[in-house]
């Protein structure tokens, strides 16, 4: 999976948000319902989101130079906080719109072309949003799984919205559609704060998982003859790039050349799975570590 299928696939969520926004702006314009307001609203976070996704996955790609030695991979994780940012903030106006339609009911209008339009706009969130998550888990961008999972939401939001106010014209209670815009801003504003929690985690240089932590321990094990052993196994995620630091013990009788083989053998190992390691090289014996003795 390369970074510009990858791109490609963020051009068309773009897209996407601009043709889901138009339609279910239209539906809200048609029935006048504060539901498929609240709807059309999230609809633009998914508009600003995609174009921030896109921007910030652009210059993540960037190759690394002399201010950014370790270079761009961060930048995702701007991300998906601004995006978990614009969904609380939506969140916030729906509510605020669906309290004064609560006190102020009107009446519905136009639902079977409205809800068409939202069931349509629906569908095509659906489909951009499990592109996304794939192609971002294959990456591991937090940037397109963000988007990805930010367009889930809004397909299970579109289809409690057009619930909720087939309900409310159906039993002719009005309130109904109001109470279930607010119980959309409930669910997107927890959205948002796990997108912004997330983003927080990354931006603090947040450990590999544990069972990719262990892959390398083992791969390292395996790399070290029986006179050496390679411990303080320190890891990091900086969005799709992942890194890696660790000590290598090797006998005080060894050449500067043999260490230096032996390190450099590591550090390809590991760029085999896509970890960039760097490995710093002492005498065996230091901080009383046993030469098979692993650690992190």
């Amino acid at each position: 999976m390369t970074n510009r299928r990858a791109q490609q696939i963020l051009w068309l969520s773009l897209a996407a948000a601009l043709v889901t926004m138009a339609l279910k702006t239209l539906a809200w314009d048609l029935t006048d319902s504060v539901g498929y307001l609240s709807d059309a609203m999230e609809s633009i976070v998914n508009l600003l989101g995609a174009a921030f996704a896109l921007a910030m996955f652009t210059y993540a790609r960037r190759p690394a130079d002399e201010g950014h030695p370790f270079g761009h991979g961060k930048a995702e994780y701007f991300a998906a906080a601004f995006e978990g940012g614009m969904i609380v903030i939506a969140a916030v106006a729906i509510m605020i719109a669906a309290v004064e339609r609560m006190f102020n009911p009107e009446t519905l209008q136009s639902l079977n072309i409205g809800t068409a339009l939202a069931v349509l706009a629906s569908v095509i969130n659906l489909v951009v949003a499990r592109l996304l998550l794939s192609v971002g888990r294959k990456l591991r961008s937090p940037a397109l799984e963000g988007d990805g999972k930010h367009l889930m939401t809004d397909v299970w939001t579109t289809a409690g919205v057009v619930l909720g106010v087939a309900l409310a014209q159906w039993t002719e209670q009005l309130w109904l559609d109001p109470l279930v815009a607010i119980g959309v801003a409930i669910h997107i504003v927890k959205e948002g704060g796990s997108l912004l929690f997330k983003s927080a985690n990354g931006l603090m240089d947040r450990a590999l998982n544990p069972e990719k932590v262990a892959r390398l321990e083992r791969l390292l094990q395996d790399t070290a003859p029986d006179t050496c052993a390679f411990h303080r196994l320190r890891t990091r995620a900086a969005g799709a790039q992942q890194f890696a630091e660790v000590d290598l013990q090797v006998p005080g009788d060894w050449s500067v050349d043999q260490a230096h083989d032996l390190a450099d053998l590591a550090e390809r190992q590991l760029a085999g799975i896509g970890v960039t390691a760097t490995v710093h090289i002492e005498p065996l014996g230091a901080h009383g570590i046993n030469a098979r003795q692993g650690g992190r």
